[in-house]
């Protein structure tokens, strides 16, 4: 699981749906929820947390997609084993990992040094804890 900071900077609300939009070092992210702590208010500094398999990669990207987070991140490290692949995704302040299929990841040519597009569904990213 990758966890990192952010800031609460809107949140839209229908019914018992929000899209809760993030700021953090780097990026902009956005989360949807079903219920949301008294505590998640604009402005409110919290940890965000993703399951590293729910971070998919793209590389040469070009296109619309409805993925709402895409990160342009650089590969850092890549720790291959014989069923997974273990990508640590970094940029000047932001950390995340992703983990792929092996197969994937050389289908994909992927090394260390490249910039890819990760990919996080606006559902599977959640609020770790209101700072």
């Amino acid at each position: 699981m990758s966890m990192f900071e952010a800031t609460i900077t809107d949140i839209q609300e229908y019914e018992s749906i929000n899209i809760v939009t993030f700021s953090t070092s780097d990026f902009t992210l956005h989360m949807m929820s079903l219920e949301l702590s008294e505590k998640t208010d604009v402005g409110a500094k919290v940890k965000l947390g993703v399951k590293a398999s729910s971070v998919a990669i793209a590389k040469e990207f070009s296109g619309e997609l409805s993925y709402s987070n895409q990160l342009k991140l650089q590969i850092s490290e890549i720790q291959e084993g014989e069923l997974l692949s273990s990508l640590q995704l970094t940029s000047d302040k932001f950390e995340l990992e992703s983990i792929i299929t092996s197969s994937s990841k050389k289908r994909m040519h992927l090394k260390e040094g490249d910039t890819i597009t990760a990919l996080i569904k606006s559902s599977d990213l959640y609020i770790v804890e209101v700072l």
